[in-house]
């Protein structure tokens, strides 16, 4: 969150309307309409429902408002427009005061496949429909809440937290493996390599082990977490997360399963 980005939100209008270009609405249909193929069949139906409620449009891209309207109506949960890049301070307490970040920018061309920011595709595509469900909601603005009155070395283990659920979260679903992690359900890469690929690690999910086990942003993911439903991320947000955090902090990190980005940066992991 404190890296530099060489992308610039959009500024919304008097009228809070956002104008994008013409290439603008082009890289979003290709984006939705390459990534409604992707998750066919894999994506949990929690977050399919939470699309069909959403009826984002594909020709063109979706005004913020539209977005907020269905989040209020089913979760009282909205979208607030963001800079590219926000600090941690500011992401917790929107989240406790149910408010999704939502970077107003789209990728380029040129990162269609990738970018490491996160930008609007990701946001709204990624998280948004999965904010429809009450269940998911309630953890999600828990955890902004814990966050929020956080110290700064429980703020890393929290962000791990995060990371596999809200981000890289799989969970069983009639017996089959599902996404509803926002950084799977937008990234076609993603998606074939947690479902298809034998590579990664599938643990059933235990927050203490959530909470040790440390990860990088710019590859694909060595390990999910799988949780058994929706309802045990609901139950999860009713515990004494923070007691979990210190006891993950006294228990100290699991030894990652990547090797770190050079020789200056071993010992940097999140």
């Amino acid at each position: 969150m404190g890296k530099a980005t060489k992308y610039v939100s959009k500024q919304p209008d008097e009228n809070g309307f956002i104008h994008w270009s013409d290439d603008e609405h082009q890289i979003w249909h290709d984006l939705v309409t390459r990534q409604l193929g992707c998750i066919k069949g894999r994506a949990c139906d929690e977050y399919i429902q939470g699309l069909e409620l959403l009826n984002l449009p594909v020709d063109r891209v979706p005004q913020l408002a539209e977005v907020n309207k269905v989040l209020m109506k089913s979760t009282g949960w909205q979208c607030v427009e963001v800079p590219a890049l926000i600090n941690f301070d500011r992401f917790f307490k929107l989240l406790a005061n149910k408010q999704f970040p939502v970077a107003t920018f789209l990728r380029s061309r040129e990162e269609f496949d990738y970018l490491q920011e996160p930008d609007f595709f990701h946001e709204v595509f990624g998280h948004c429909a999965m904010l429809t469900n009450p269940a998911f909601a309630e953890f999600t603005h828990t955890y902004g809440r814990l966050g929020f009155a956080a110290s700064k070395e429980e703020r890393v283990y929290l962000a791990r937290l995060y990371w596999f659920t809200v981000e890289f979260g799989l969970m069983r679903q009639q017996g089959e493996r599902r996404i509803y992690g926002g950084g799977i359900l937008s990234s076609p890469g993603e998606t074939e390599y947690a479902m298809t690929s034998d590579k990664p690690i599938y643990k059933v999910f235990d927050p203490v082990d959530v909470l040790r086990t440390p990860y990088r942003i710019d590859i694909m993911q060595p390990i999910y977490f799988e949780i058994d439903g929706i309802q045990q991320l609901f139950e999860l947000a009713h515990q004494d997360i923070m007691s979990m955090v210190h006891q993950a902090q006294s228990l100290g990190l699991h030894a990652p399963l990547y090797p770190p980005k050079n020789k200056e940066q071993v010992g940097e992991y999140v």
